[in-house]
């Protein structure tokens, strides 16, 4: 690391005010801070001071998320290879799916930091650490058969529009992966839903229909087992069908404390009464599905674990967390049920809430200002009574 050192420090001063190119000192201090913390501190005020800043934060997440990119490299591969019926090996089914699955990551990265780039340098900003997390967030819930074009343009319209006219990282009110996904959604539905799309290259007799999919029409009977939707050996988007890798990541940002506890309890627990509400009503075979297999079904479980929990566009209160997630997780079983239009109901459940979170929050903490407040007259009360005795 120190023959790194050595050479920013040789360079800093090019990009430094009045240095030859110091119109490019953000970017400079992009790659600068991406190998070292940064040398300022703060001059005031109290403060808690260690190395895990912003970007460090955001790399973590990305780690969390390389066991659901792995796998769902080698699950495009794998279905592909089953829809025409041939038996390969493992490391066949994992160079398919790189040659499908890493295109998509890095027009996404190019694209996406590209934008952040540009906006820094017009701003003269640093740049912002978020889209780290972003980057390969938005190719995990896509379809691997995506054209490598719209992914370009999802990821504009998420940076530009999602992110970027709030202010930046830290200002959006929405989630920027969801955002590219729900734009692809609406903008071109034949690219992002129907049976065509989930499986890379797949034979022409072969289905490639999603349990949700099947849900949709009607075909309960062609669910997969538990065991391989658990296992992930299902069509779906690239990094949401293995909930073992996705519980990998849970662990991993439970663990270091950036995820939300609070948020992915709750959100379980939104979706396990609605599931048991509509197993009480009972009026038809998609209202009668045990509650778990919503979990084990579309993007539920990553939604859970990657979306809601994100520190930005989520509640900020401790109880509002708790409602944010119930909600959620209401929402998203609610939306699937009723709707048909909107098979995958956690991406519009994750958006709704990110808008109505700084509501949640406001009302969480009037109602603990409330509650003070009530507490504290009631004991002046209390005081004046007994002088009075």
């Amino acid at each position: 690391m120190k023959f790194i050192r050595d050479i920013l420090d040789k360079q800093k001063p090019l990009f430094s005010k009045g240095g030859r190119f110091s119109m490019f000192q953000s970017t400079f201090e992009a790659f600068e801070t991406f190998f070292f913390v940064p040398n300022t501190v703060t001059s005031s005020g109290a403060h808690i001071r260690d190395a895990v800043d912003m970007k460090r934060t955001m790399i973590v997440v990305v780690a969390a998320l390389v066991p659901a990119l792995l796998f769902g490299v080698w699950n495009t591969g794998y279905q592909h290879f089953l829809s025409l019926g041939e038996s390969v090996g493992f490391w066949q089914m994992v160079g398919f799916g790189a040659l499908k699955v890493l295109p998509i990551l890095i027009v996404s990265y190019v694209v996406g930091l590209g934008i952040e780039f540009a906006f820094a340098q017009i701003r003269h900003h640093e740049v912002n650490e978020g889209f780290l997390v972003s980057g390969i967030l938005i190719p995990l819930v896509l379809p691997p058969d995506i054209p490598l074009w719209m992914v370009a343009v999802a990821t504009a319209f998420a940076v530009i529009i999602g992110k970027e006219v709030f202010g930046g990282t830290g200002m959006n009110i929405m989630n920027p992966a969801l955002t590219a996904r729900a734009f692809l959604f609406f903008a071109y539905p034949s690219s992002m839903s129907g049976d065509n799309v989930w499986i890379a290259e797949k034979a022409d007799a072969y289905s490639g229909a999603t349990p949700l999919g099947n849900l949709l029409n009607n075909n309960s009977g062609d669910l997969p087992n538990l065991w391989d939707m658990f296992i992930g050996i299902i069509p779906g988007s690239i990094g949401e069908t293995s909930k073992i890798a996705i519980l990998l990541g849970a662990v991993i940002l439970l663990i270091t404390g950036i995820a939300s506890a609070r948020i992915m309890i709750s959100v379980f627990v939104g979706g396990t009464v609605m599931g048991l509400l509509f197993n009480l009503i009972g009026a038809n075979e998609y209202m009668q599905l045990p509650f778990y297999y919503h979990f084990l079904m579309g993007g539920f479980m990553f939604g859970a674990v990657f979306m809601a929990t994100d520190p930005v566009t989520a509640a900020q209160t401790p109880k509002g967390k708790l409602i944010y997630g119930f909600l959620i997780g209401m929402f998203a079983i609610l939306i699937r049920v009723l709707n048909p239009a909107y098979p995958e109901g956690m991406m519009l459940a994750i958006l709704l809430m990110n808008v109505f979170a700084p509501l949640i929050d406001y009302y969480v903490v009037g109602a603990n200002i409330n509650r003070r407040e009530k507490r504290a007259k009631k004991a002046i009360a209390i005081q004046i009574n007994e002088t009075k005795i």
